[in-house]
């Protein structure tokens, strides 16, 4: 199927579906989104018409009963991931499944088991695409040894506002919807090891600022996931790293990351620019970032070359969602407990 058409159906026509999903599939030749599931079948509607998809599906089973359709999108809650991802590839379908992975790592592993079990059908968890900009930079900079051997990595994302008492329940904060996912903290570790590898042992702290939040009808509903987490961490390479996530530190600066080694320090600010300063050097420096050498968003693209047979999986491939969840896990075992856990778990 080199250069086939690809007909692909949406499960869950949410904010990433629309704004990323959508428009991506649109730029690749050969490809129609042809059906579409949502919560409802008026706003599977209004997405249909929208972007001119032209089956509507009252639910996701029904869509999976399509055997026209070569392949869907979950762009679902993490609920639902395992459970969809399961049935499509029992029905024949690629699966792109949005993340986060799953609910939890017994989940996530089930989803890598099944699409075992398929070989021949192409399993992708959407990437984390906050770093595609410098991913390439800081690779080859580590890889070439810019930093010696590592020491210690810091990587810090705080949101600006302070905590927020009896706001909207988001699904972000259901665990029912979210299962062991906190704040962005997958999506931090998932770009922090395509630089310098994975965790093999996790000690966490975390608390909730905001123990209620308020439903759609108005009803305070306990939180029990996280607003606040600070996590240390053992690589696989021997350094140590810390990492803090937050929506409760108002007028924080954001984002940032520092790698430091025996020879060299990489700073990574709230803009992705990168700075970085040697052994004998007296402070950081900016270092060039060409945009022939950024990485960019090409997640759709990815997803059906690998159906064609044109490319691997890279960006990322059901194994790496593995061992994320099973990191997210730990965090919240190890915050329940007191004690460190080991990766894998």
């Amino acid at each position: 199927m080199a250069n086939g058409e690809v007909r692909v159906g949406l499960i869950g026509a949410g904010r990433n579906t629309l704004v990323r999903h959508i428009p991506g599939f649109q730029k690749v030749s050969g490809v129609e989104i042809a059906a579409v599931a949502n919560r409802s079948q008026e706003s599977g509607r209004r997405v249909a018409d929208q972007f001119n998809i032209p089956a509507v599906y009252d639910n996701w089973q029904e869509l999976l009963e399509d055997e026209s359709l070569d392949a869907v999108c979950i762009g679902t809650w993490p609920y639902m991931h395992r459970t969809i991802t399961l049935a499509a590839l029992e029905a024949g379908k690629h699966v792109l499944c949005e993340a986060r992975m799953a609910m939890s790592a017994q989940e996530a592993r089930d989803m890598l088991d099944a699409s075992r079990n398929h070989p021949n059908l192409v399993a992708q968890i959407v990437p984390s695409p906050l770093t595609f900009r410098v991913d390439n930079l800081l690779q080859q900079m580590i890889s070439d040894g810019y930093l010696g051997n590592l020491i210690a990595v810091e990587v810090q994302s705080l949101g600006p506002n302070f905590v927020e008492t009896d706001g909207p329940m988001h699904w972000r904060n259901d665990r029912d919807l979210s299962g062991f996912n906190i704040l962005n903290m997958g999506i931090w570790y998932e770009a922090m090891i395509r630089w310098v590898g994975r965790a093999t042992r996790v000690m966490a702290m975390t608390r909730i600022n905001a123990p209620y939040r308020r439903d759609e009808a108005g009803e305070r509903i306990a939180v029990t996931i996280p607003d606040h987490v600070d996590v240390l961490c053992q690589l696989a390479n021997g350094a140590q790293a810390h990492m803090r996530f937050s929506a409760a530190t108002g007028l924080s600066p954001g984002n940032d990351v520092w790698l430091y080694g025996s020879e060299g320090t990489i700073h990574l600010d709230n803009e992705l620019k990168v700075y970085g300063g040697r052994r004998g050097e007296q402070q950081l420096s900016e270092i060039p970032n060409p945009d022939d050498k950024q990485g960019y968003w090409r997640v759709e693209e990815e997803f059906v070359n690998a159906i064609r047979g044109q490319e691997q999986i890279a960006r990322t491939p059901f194994d790496v969602g593995v061992h994320y969840m099973e990191f997210t896990e730990a965090v919240t075992r190890s915050a329940q407990t007191g004690q460190a856990v080991s990766l894998p778990l």
